[in-house]
């Protein structure tokens, strides 16, 4: 007799997440983002299957231009929208209609999960100067870690690995296979 293991996927409370956001507006080639990393678009970032716990937390990045793609990301993954922070990169950079100097850090919850104790909580202004393309104030992960010391927690599109975190993306051995063909139930 054969017997069929069904792969058993780890699921997390915490969801960390920088998407690769494909942009459409640029009008150099040298200004193209795909210059730094392969991005996708918002409907393959949306069908991503992302494994939560039924209870789980999502921070996520975004820029002013994804703003509304972020929100239907947020939804496609099944969390509800709860707030944001603003990161003040202290240095201006580009931009079409106002030159960016800030991200937005967005917050969303999957069933009931709490905000962090009320003794750590941080200012909705996270200012820290911008350094290497698209590089994340560590200060954020380092607070998650914090707020929630005893949870599974997955960082996506991850650039680094060995710090207390699963990771997933394409500059680092991904802990995780995010694969249409993974997910396919």
């Amino acid at each position: 007799m054969i017997y069929q293991m069904e792969r058993i996927m780890k699921k997390y409370d915490v969801i960390y997440a920088d998407p690769a956001w494909k942009y459409d507006f640029s009008k150099s080639n040298s200004r193209q983002i795909e210059n730094q990393y392969p991005t996708m678009t918002t409907d393959e970032i949306c069908a991503l299957k992302i494994p939560t716990k039924d209870n789980a937390v999502l921070y996520m990045w975004t820029t002013a231009p994804k703003l509304l793609e972020a929100i239907k990301v947020i939804k496609a993954w099944g969390f509800e929208y709860k707030t944001h922070a603003i990161w003040d990169k202290e240095i201006i950079g580009m931009g079409y209609w106002f030159r960016g100097q800030h991200e937005i850090l967005m917050v969303a919850t999957k069933g009931k999960f709490p905000p962090p104790d009320q003794t750590l909580r941080i200012s909705s202004i996270i200012k820290e100067r911008r350094t290497k393309h698209s590089k994340k104030p560590i200060y954020i992960r380092d607070m998650i870690e914090k707020w929630y010391p005893n949870t599974e927690r997955l960082e996506m599109f991850a650039r680094t690995s060995g710090h207390n975190w699963d990771v997933w993306g394409n500059e680092v051995d991904s802990d995780i296979d995010l694969s249409a063909e993974s997910n396919a139930t």
